[in-house]
């Protein structure tokens, strides 16, 4: 574990040191080069975490004023409760710090988020080549057992 870790919401001072961040996370995914994300995709993206009509949010982990990670997550409806769901969408850690404890405190960061939103399930998916961080996922919750099915549209 890495001492002083905290996380935070993501402030507006934040972009230079989220972007790499993000473009981390998205190469990690294979969305880079030809396929990276378009430069209007990541400035909505970064507009909706400031927008409070938005449901997508963001927080960040740091130590000594150096971000170590993010997650970003976003509360919707379900038609099978009342309270709302908090889907966890995306999760990435500096690669130096893997295993110190961040995917852990931004996983538990989302949590108490949830909590506090009155929500009654945080959930996520992941690749199913990501074994590093199933070895984490499996810790801190419960595999549903389902499939995702996905059509470009």
């Amino acid at each position: 574990m890495l001492n002083n870790l905290t996380t935070r919401p993501i402030a507006r001072g934040d972009h230079a040191a989220w972007r790499p961040l993000f473009d981390g996370y998205n190469a990690f995914y294979g969305r880079e080069g030809p396929t990276a994300l378009p430069e209007a995709v990541y400035a909505t993206t970064w507009a909706r975490f400031f927008d409070p009509a938005e449901p997508v949010h963001a927080l960040v982990a740091e130590q000594d004023s150096r971000l170590l990670g993010l997650v970003h997550y976003l509360f919707h409806r379900s038609t099978t409760a009342i309270a709302p769901i908090c889907y966890l969408q995306d999760l990435f850690t500096a690669p130096e710090v893997r295993g110190a404890g961040v995917g852990r405190a931004l996983i538990e960061a989302v949590y108490a988020q949830a909590r506090a939103a009155d929500a009654f399930r945080v959930y996520w998916q992941t690749h199913e080549t990501n074994t590093v961080a199933m070895r984490l996922y499996d810790q801190v919750a419960d595999k549903s057992g389902f499939l995702v099915y996905r059509k470009d549209v």
